[in-house]
């Protein structure tokens, strides 16, 4: 589905260098994004999405967290009319159970909820 809706004709753009200065956060530690690119729908002139993909080899108790920051960050930094974040986890551990797919929460009325694709 992800990849019938992409104009290829109008290629791609990484920006994974350009996303790695500017994502810190102390909580956290150093944040570097796997995988960052640029493209632009089908049938849409306007629209651009960046495509967040991270990769995780491994347990971690905060990575849900994790996405939601570093999708935060791109949206924040990329902001524009027209454009989308779309995050998305490449999983490769092997605790089958440990399968996060969203990060929320919510207190007196104030509601926060990233969800995203796992494979």
């Amino acid at each position: 589905m992800l990849t019938k809706n992409i104009d290829w004709e109008k290629g791609y753009e990484t920006l994974d260098k350009e996303f790695q200065q500017i994502v810190q956060d102390a909580s956290l530690g150093k944040c570097l994004v796997d995988k960052l690119v640029k493209v632009w729908l089908k049938n849409s002139q306007e629209t651009v999405i960046l495509i967040h993909t991270e990769i995780q080899g491994q347990y971690e108790s905060n990575f849900a967290e994790r996405m939601y920051v570093y999708h935060y960050h791109i949206y924040d930094k990329y902001r524009l009319k027209n454009t989308e974040v779309v995050s998305l986890a490449v999983l490769g551990d092997e605790k089958k159970k440990w399968r996060p797919r969203k990060y929320s929460y919510s207190r007196w009325g104030c509601q926060l909820k990233l969800k995203f694709p796992i494979v």
